[in-house]
């Protein structure tokens, strides 16, 4: 199992400063947040993805993972205007030609609320248009579309595993598959292995993180709620051996130097413990 480093954390920092510190704590790969100031795609697009390129050559740390920013403003495909949609969409197929050009394996999706007053139908409606727009063009590009499930603090769209398989079973393509960030089935009282079992070769990427009970919070792994030296010697047992990203976001954003050695410090003896 590849372990990845979340950017999102370190937005204060210089963006140099990620690939610097995963090449020095032992991170496999990056996971880079497409946000301002560090890789807003836009700004990758005019020009600034040179100075990325450059990063990933000089630490040779290659990004994997291009997750841009689109669960708040101005950016949400699941609510809004049909004009506002669209908008997210064009914006999203951006960030798949960018990750194609810092060489990432998959982009990462994860649909937002759609608002209070819209029915499980229009949703769903409105959810399998705007990935089916993007998986056409994810093909295209040669970019798979990795989907991700939140917490019901998130959205109100695409929370479970079989949300997932429900909507991998309505759109078939090599360039759709889906991730388990640990926080959502953790809060749910859902199985957390479940997304393995009911998923199987689609289940394509994992955030680890710790949580706690009643909140979306992400924790340093190892100090919360979550039995994570059980669940890594789970994996271990399936054989799960994709990437995982370390995904602690903004929890940690005074000090990020700081918590992003701890997080892989903790990880990585969990493996160890494991025989991972």
């Amino acid at each position: 199992m590849k372990l990845g480093m979340f950017t999102s954390g370190y937005q204060r920092n210089p963006l140099e400063h990620c690939f610097e510190d995963a090449k020095r704590f032992g991170y496999d790969f990056i996971e880079l947040w497409g946000g301002r100031p560090h890789a807003f795609p836009p700004d990758l697009k005019a020009g600034e993805i040179n100075e990325v390129k450059h990063l990933i050559d000089k630490y040779e740390m290659p990004v994997l993972g291009f997750t841009p920013e689109h669960n708040a403003y101005p950016y949400n495909f699941m609510i809004g205007s049909e004009r506002q949609r669209a908008d997210a969409i064009e914006y999203l197929k951006l960030s798949l030609d960018m990750a194609k050009e810092l060489g990432s394996d998959y982009m990462l999706i994860s649909p937002a609320h759609a608002g209070y007053y819209v029915s499980r139908k229009e949703i769903w409606e409105r959810l399998e248009e705007s990935v089916k727009e993007l998986v056409d063009h994810a093909e295209n590009v040669g970019v798979k579309i990795t989907i991700e499930t939140l917490t019901p603090y998130e959205t109100n769209v695409f929370r479970s595993a079989m949300d997932a398989k429900e909507l991998l079973d309505k759109i078939d393509s090599p360039y759709l598959v889906t991730m388990c960030d640990l926080v959502p089935p953790f809060v749910q009282n859902e199985s957390i292995m479940n997304y393995l079992d009911l998923l199987g070769d689609k289940m394509y990427h994992l955030h680890i993180i710790d949580g706690a009970p009643g909140t979306d919070d992400h924790i340093m792994p190892g100090e919360g709620n979550i039995p994570l030296p059980e669940l890594i010697k789970e994996l271990k047992y399936v054989g799960y051996n994709r990437t995982a990203t370390l995904e602690l976001v903004t929890g940690y954003i005074n000090e990020p130097r700081f918590y992003a050695r701890r997080a892989i410090d903790n990880v990585r003896k969990m493996m160890e413990d494991a025989e991972y």
